[in-house]
């Protein structure tokens, strides 16, 4: 069988988890990459072509898909010049910065029938794939469910600084670490929408912190995210209440001592998933699109208890 060819466009943090996949897997072949940084160009796997401009990439290099990890504001422009050349995408979430401009990108995707993929890496994860296993066991549906994801995010950008740049990120931490925790939500309880949402800015207008309500359209299990861009250390966790009082929860970072050291397990999934979905054997990827709106939906509300730029929110 031919492995599927694929470029990576945009080698900023994330990217190492990718090109680790590749090397380890035998999913997919790197045939290029991108980055208009020739510091990160020199570090790139020295057997692939590179490429300043992902447009040149487009044009020139002999591949199927890319995978888009470049910040958040490019990404509906690089996704959507990719499925105009015909190149299959994996973009990392955000699917883009407005739902407006994912629908569009999701438009393209369909008359296309180019596939348009959202790399949501914590579904993925050991920890909470047993998590769901288990509550799948016991047969008891879920009463309630809470995702906490809390971090400083100055720790995990190194030095890529627009995440801190509402412009570029698309917001703060509701549009960056918002779409992992509403696809983990999603995952478990299917569709979901946002009943209420109350989010903590910094001085310059970051949204930092937030506290997210949701009610799954089937069932009506209720549903908290907590998301915290400045938490001493860090925490990714996944809590459900099941109906028989069961109460069992997945520490995502749990046997992974190492800085991001679950991302290595997580992104061959990511991987695994993407090219399944090229070469048919998925029908469909995660839906970046429904995150997306949930993170609009979040901001829809934010003026519920908003306090003032600046003030302190503590840790929900």
């Amino acid at each position: 069988m031919t492995l599927p060819r694929i470029g990576i466009i945009g080698l900023g943090v994330i990217s190492r988890f990718y090109l680790a996949a590749l090397e380890k897997t035998a999913y997919a072949r790197l045939v290029a990459v991108c980055d208009p940084d020739e510091n990160r160009l020199a570090a790139a796997p020295a057997h692939v072509p590179r490429y300043r401009d992902h447009r040149e990439l487009l044009r020139a290099a002999d591949l199927d898909a890319v995978v888009v990890n470049v910040p958040n504001d490019l990404h509906y422009p690089v996704c959507r010049d990719a499925l105009a050349a015909g190149r299959a995408v994996c973009v990392e979430k955000p699917l883009a910065t407005r739902a407006h401009d994912g629908h569009h990108l999701a438009r393209l995707s369909r008359q296309s029938g180019t596939v348009l993929f959202t790399s949501f890496h914590r579904r993925y994860n050991r920890e909470a794939e047993g998590l769901r296993g288990r509550i799948a066991a016991s047969g008891a549906p879920i009463v309630s469910l809470t995702v906490r994801y809390e971090e400083t995010i100055e720790e995990h950008a190194g030095r890529d600084r627009w995440y801190l740049d509402p412009e570029r990120c698309g917001g703060g931490c509701v549009a960056d670490n918002g779409p992992n925790a509403f696809d983990l939500v999603r995952l478990f309880l299917g569709d979901v929408r946002v009943t209420e949402a109350t989010v903590y800015r910094d001085d310059r207008g970051v949204d930092r912190q937030a506290q997210v309500l949701l009610t799954a359209l089937s069932g009506g299990a209720a549903a908290r995210v907590v998301l915290d861009w400045s938490r001493p250390g860090e925490c990714k966790t996944v809590e459900v209440r099941l109906a028989d009082g069961t109460v069992d929860s997945a520490d995502m970072l749990a046997g992974h001592p190492e800085f991001k050291g679950s991302l290595w397990h997580e992104y061959v999934g990511v991987l695994r998933d993407f090219t399944d979905v090229l070469s048919g054997r998925r029908t469909n990827g995660p839906d970046g699109l429904a995150a997306l709106e949930l993170v609009a939906a979040t901001y829809a509300y934010e003026h519920l208890g908003r306090p003032r730029a600046g003030q302190e929110a503590g840790h929900p």
